[in-house]
């Protein structure tokens, strides 16, 4: 607590503009994206603008494929959550294998960043994230292009997963990333749904087409307002409230997301404060994450957990607080970790963790993007075209930043 009322000091505020209240008239609301930088782009493209045109018709591409997803639910899955109830959403944990020593395999056993195939299965957990990203994609195309189509199929998609009795996820994570022959669910599951935080701003590009109608945004904001008491009053979310690595910073950029999105000003920006504290205990002083850094893909989850800072870090901005320009009392900052991770991200200097895996360095273009800004970072959009090479105009976040 003293190492918050000390973060305070540091923090200036500006007041919470997370109800659609406060939004003009017709205005999208988002909050890990800038909608100024949307409108701008918006614009270009309506101009032809020559640069933004190949992003522009790749993301109109990856939209019409979206409009072939049909809607999906939890419904759909065969395995029976210990509940009996199939509209609670279920999963294994990823990096869990059969005991081989064992007749039946259990307990299971722990082979970090090996995915077991058996989690494929969980239909949910398949279904779920794909959902998220064709909502997010439409919403999108739906904003840039005006074209309805794409607002009317993401709004279905939506209803079918969140509030369709029929069909609809009971707000809750009871039962994800299950363990066999430990647990049939535990906190670690939250990791699940940080697509979530995708999914609230996707929700703000659509909100004032027709196909989204003032009964749904109410029934949105009353799941969310269920899965965020859930997340912070249930044993699962409470011992994922205590994690010291990524997934404590996702459960903040989740709750954030959740809170904004629910016009609550007053825990959004506790919420901001305990993820500027969390910077502050998880981040060591060269700006590295020592949890991440035992990982056997460890550059994976350091590029991993920034995102989640950095996503924290937007939202913030809309909760009154400034976390890009925070140095905490132990001298973490967002920039500190930039620093450190930015020359493995553009292949400067080779990774001195573990890395089992080949990483994908597209992962990290939005760092960089977000770099360009907040870091003044003159090189980082030279560097993602020296990494993405011919692909560089077509890249989605050109449209994003």
């Amino acid at each position: 607590m003293k190492r918050i009322l000390l973060i305070v000091s540091w923090l200036s505020f500006i007041g919470c503009a997370g109800t659609n209240a406060r939004q003009q008239q017709g205005k999208p609301v988002v909050y890990t994206l800038n909608l100024a930088v949307l409108e701008k782009n918006k614009k270009a493209i309506s101009a032809n603008d020559p640069v933004l045109i190949p992003a522009y018709k790749i993301l109109l591409k990856d939209a019409k494929q979206a409009l072939d997803f049909a809607p999906v639910s939890v419904m759909e899955k065969k395995n029976i959550p210990p509940s009996g109830n199939k509209h609670d959403y279920m999963s294994l944990a990823p990096y869990h294998w059969p005991d081989p020593t064992k007749v039946d395999g259990l307990p299971y056993i722990r082979k970090d960043g090996q995915t077991n195939p058996e989690v494929k299965e969980y239909k949910d957990k398949e279904y779920m994230p794909a959902l998220c990203g064709h909502v997010n994609t439409l919403a999108l195309a739906y904003y840039f292009s005006g074209d309805k189509m794409y607002a009317a199929h993401a709004a279905k998609l939506l209803r079918v997963w969140f509030l369709d009795t029929a069909t609809r996820m009971n707000p809750n994570l009871n039962f994800a990333q299950a363990i066999k022959g430990v647990n049939t669910g535990r906190g670690a599951g939250l990791i699940d749904t940080r697509h979530f935080v995708k999914v609230i701003d996707a929700i703000g590009l659509l909100q004032n087409s027709t196909y989204w109608t003032s009964e749904d945004q109410k029934g949105m904001q009353q799941w969310f307002t269920q899965f965020l008491n859930w997340m912070q009053t249930s044993k699962n979310g409470i011992d994922e409230m205590k994690t010291k690595n990524n997934h404590g910073a996702w459960y903040d950029a989740q709750r954030l997301a959740m809170a904004l999105y629910i016009g609550d000003a007053a825990a959004a920006k506790k919420i901001a404060l305990n993820a500027a504290d969390r910077l502050d205990k998880q981040m060591d002083a060269d700006g590295k994450f020592p949890e991440e850094m035992v990982r056997t893909i460890s550059l994976h989850y350091t590029t991993f957990v920034m995102h989640a800072f950095f996503a924290i870090a937007n939202m913030s901005d809309k909760a009154g607080v400034d976390l890009w320009n925070l140095v905490t009392p132990t001298g973490k900052s967002l920039q500190k970790g930039f620093d450190a991770l930015h020359p493995y991200i553009t292949k400067e200097k080779e990774w001195e963790g573990p890395q089992i895996k080949a990483f994908d360095f597209e992962d990290a273009y939005p760092i960089l993007m977000e770099a360009t800004t907040r870091f003044n970072c003159k090189k980082c959009k030279e560097e993602i075209r020296m990494l993405a090479g011919d692909k560089a105009q077509r890249l989605r976040i050109n449209l994003l930043y």
